[in-house]
């Protein structure tokens, strides 16, 4: 999973070294909330946030001249679960529209706007959720959501802004690095299809396709 994140250098707006990855923490050693409000708006946020997905990777970006960052999340899912996945995703975003909630900040109440979904992937959405700050942090936090599903993957860009509109910056793919990418994907999966039957464990050819897929809607999205 760490493979189809970006890397220094790839990512246009964003700092040098400004690009962590990084794995969730333990549950055990996470803050937890209690849901909010509304169950329906509960299933988005898990569903963005790659809570049912079986593997997840993190990756913060820190932008040039914006102290507002943005993030993606990469989530893995069993084969056909993110599928099912992103129709709930959908069919909740038909009804959710605001929820209320307890945060690092304490109560909040948000509101979700749906907003037109990039051509990429095999699906995606896009959606923005804003907060009033309250009167001891005036301000309105405005976070762009987009999440993409490619076969059994699925990956959410989130962008931050506060009193101001936020979108994930267009990103100037590099085409010799993807490229590079590919051919090496496409070797593994010669060698898969040659040795799967005498090398158990190893990534199987439906595993290598949506791998791929992942890596051209990476590239897709970052050149919108």
């Amino acid at each position: 999973m760490r493979a189809l994140t970006f890397k220094d250098g790839e990512v246009a707006g964003a700092q040098e070294g400004g690009i962590p990855v990084q794995d969730p923490q333990p549950k055990e050693e996470q803050r937890s909330f209690p849901p909010v409000s509304d169950p329906t708006s509960q299933t988005v946020l898990d569903i963005r946030d790659g809570e049912r997905a079986s593997t997840v990777v993190l990756q913060i970006f820190n932008w040039k001249g914006d102290i507002w960052g943005g993030s993606s999340t990469l989530a893995a899912y069993e084969d056909g679960k993110a599928q099912q996945a992103f129709a709930q995703l959908k069919q909740a975003l038909g009804s959710c529209r605001s929820y209320e909630g307890t945060g690092w900040l304490g109560k909040f109440k948000s509101t979700l706007t749906m907003e037109q979904a990039p051509d990429v992937g095999d699906d995606a959405v896009r959606f923005r959720e804003t907060v009033p700050m309250g009167p001891e942090n005036p301000g309105e936090r405005n976070e762009q959501f987009t999440v993409v599903r490619a076969g059994n993957t699925t990956v959410t860009f989130q962008k931050l802004n506060v009193d101001g509109g936020a979108s994930f910056p267009t990103a100037r793919a590099v085409e010799a690095r993807e490229g590079a990418r590919e051919g090496r994907e496409l070797a593994e999966r010669t060698r898969a299809q040659t040795g799967e039957r005498c090398c158990p464990g190893r990534l199987g050819r439906r595993d290598h396709f949506s791998h791929m897929k992942v890596i051209k809607t990476l590239r897709a999205l970052r050149r919108r």
